[in-house]
């Protein structure tokens, strides 16, 4: 299959972009005129929004609509609430709720009040959401139902809000470079890291990846199912509603079987997705409601390039606006131009870099670029028009930075990434570098699962990395796992505790039992090696089937690929 993107196939978008051509045009001078300086926030535009259009429909969950009117008058009570625990300019609310319209409802009311909110991941439980907890200095703490008995203190998301319908004074004072979100990611020191999202990156979101990609009408409907933690929802798919003014119909969970139900009973003409959830509703049996629906665009990640065709022709998707962005990345590619397998084109100043084993590869103290067709590490620059929000932890930040990279004095991001350069300005995400590996769209520290796995009684070493299964996207977790002397494996025991310590996505699929955990001079484990020998080999493998492991059997890595086995 050719990677590579041709003067062709620009050539031939061209003529399906008249209709959205003005408006692509005024997001190309957003982005250009668009500065960190400016007084201009979240909560001012969908502020301006609900002023525009009060009555058009804002939010739709289940049986619950609200216009964009309703939806403001709730977001300054829940502000007015806040500002009385002492939520100001500067100060940060945590937030551990589901899907549900008053979680976004919660955001807008922090941002409003010039406030980062901080999106802890529902997944998170006992060391780990201490830490996330900690990292955020929360000035308060916002949960639901159940989640508040992990947050004693925190406040009741449904009794959140006040009686003051006025829009809050602060929210015309927030600048555009004041932090709006903290998204946790796992990065390779193991435990979540709270990368910061400020205005202005969230409104080149708005301005790049949804005037100029997504590219929705005022009369359109976004349906997102994926959690409000994660940044494809919180920032890609509402800033694409907020940037027509649309609507945006949330679902509780991705389901497989339901989603084109909920889709068809939300009205539904746009979604946003991962890669992971077009390959599980392509392995779901054919249904007419699958092209019953009136979705003309779709949003997302991770559609790998031998499932593009075969997912629009069998559910009738017009156009994929796939995209490379990161949490804490500064910038993003758009497919802006509709053209299949790639993840688009960026204005802002990046490269594809040699690389070598985990890591950028210098040749004579610089970076070199690698060719057109070629795959290599994805860096970013860093700029005043690009810049890098960082961590709220300097350290993790310094070392994502590649100084001097090209010259004297330059500053880059290293994105971890590997990407394929296609041409004309575009890129194919490829797969991840180093300790952390995707997967279920999320990613996964490897030496977190391993502190894990080590807090087992039975377990005297062990290893985790990612291994590819064939026909599934990303790359599923596997522990080479040296047991105590005079030990028997305990499938069961130890499926159960990882279950007790772990995300469900970062329990390992495979469990590779092994003799001794081979070490490098200065004691790293030989994880290149394991990875490369993944699940095929001669030692005893288990794997993870209905709460427990069992061996290894040939069907299993296909059961995998199908959905069929869920972490």
């Amino acid at each position: 299959m050719d990677a590579r993107v041709r003067f062709r196939d620009v050539l031939g978008a061209v003529p399906s972009l008249v209709v959205d051509g003005p408006g692509m045009v005024r997001g190309l001078v957003g982005l250009a005129t668009l500065k960190p300086s400016a007084t201009k926030s979240i909560g001012l535009v969908f502020q301006e929004a609900a002023a525009r259009h009060p009555d058009r429909p804002f939010l739709r969950f289940e049986d619950v609509e609200l216009s964009y009117g309703e939806a403001n008058a709730q977001v300054n009570r829940m502000a007015e609430t806040l500002a009385r625990h002492g939520v100001k300019p500067g100060t940060t609310v945590g937030i551990m709720a589901p899907n549900r319209p008053e979680t976004v409802l919660a955001a807008l009311a922090v941002v409003k009040l010039g406030a980062a909110a901080g999106m802890l991941n529902t997944n998170q439980r006992g060391e780990v959401l201490e830490h996330s907890v900690g990292l955020l200095n929360a000035t308060a703490l916002v949960a639901h139902g159940d989640y508040r008995e992990l947050l004693p203190d925190a406040l009741d998301l449904d009794t959140l809000p006040g009686t003051n319908d006025a829009n809050p004074d602060e929210c015309a004072r927030v600048p555009a470079k004041a932090t709006a979100f903290l998204i946790f990611t796992s990065g390779t020191t193991g435990l979540p890291k709270a990368s910061a999202m400020s205005h202005f990156r969230w409104l080149k979101s708005m301005t790049g990846l949804g005037r100029l990609g997504v590219r929705l009408r005022g009369d359109d409907t976004l349906y997102c199912c994926l959690p409000l933690y994660h940044n494809n929802a919180l920032t890609v798919s509402l800033s694409s509603v907020l940037a027509a003014g649309a609507t945006l119909a949330l679902g509780r969970s991705f389901s497989a079987s339901r989603f084109w139900d909920d889709v068809v009973r939300t009205r539904s003409t746009a979604f946003c997705y991962i890669g992971e959830l077009c390959r599980y509703l392509l392995n779901q049996p054919e249904r007419p409601i699958e092209r019953e629906h009136g979705v003309r665009v779709v949003v997302g990640n991770g559609l790998r390039p031998e499932l593009w065709d075969e997912f629009t022709a069998r559910f009738g998707i017009k156009r994929v606006a796939e995209f490379y962005g990161a949490s804490e990345c500064n910038l993003a590619f758009i497919n802006a131009l509709n053209i299949p397998r790639t993840a688009g084109t960026c204005p802002l100043p990046y490269a594809v870099v040699e690389f070598d084993g985990d890591s950028a590869k210098r040749t004579g103290g610089r970076l070199r670029k690698v060719r057109t067709g070629e795959v290599g590490l994805l860096i970013t620059k860093i700029t005043d028009r690009a810049p890098f929000d960082g961590y709220t932890d300097a350290e993790a930040t310094e070392r994502k930075l590649l100084r001097d990279a090209f010259k004297d004095g330059d500053c880059w991001f290293d994105t971890g990434d590997l990407v394929r350069a296609q041409g004309f300005r575009h890129v194919a995400f490829v797969d991840r570098l180093g300790d952390t590996f995707r997967w279920k769209g999320e990613n996964v520290a490897t030496t977190e699962v391993e502190a894990a796995v080590d807090e087992h009684p039975d377990v005297d070493q062990s290893v985790v990395y990612g291994v590819a299964v064939p026909g599934a996207d990303g790359k599923a977790g596997m522990a080479a796992v040296k047991l105590r002397d005079g030990v028997a494996f305990d499938g069961a025991s130890l499926a159960k505790h990882l279950a007790a310590k772990l995300p469900g996505y970062a329990v390992p699929l495979f469990v590779r039992l092994v003799g001794a955990v081979e070490q490098t001079s200065t004691f790293k484990s030989r994880k290149v090696d394991l990875r490369t020998e993944g699940y095929t080999v001669d030692d005893d493998v288990h794997v993870l089937r209905d709460g427990e492991y069992v061996p290894f059997y040939a069907e299993y890595p296909a059961e995998v690929a199908e959905g069929r086995i869920r972490s």
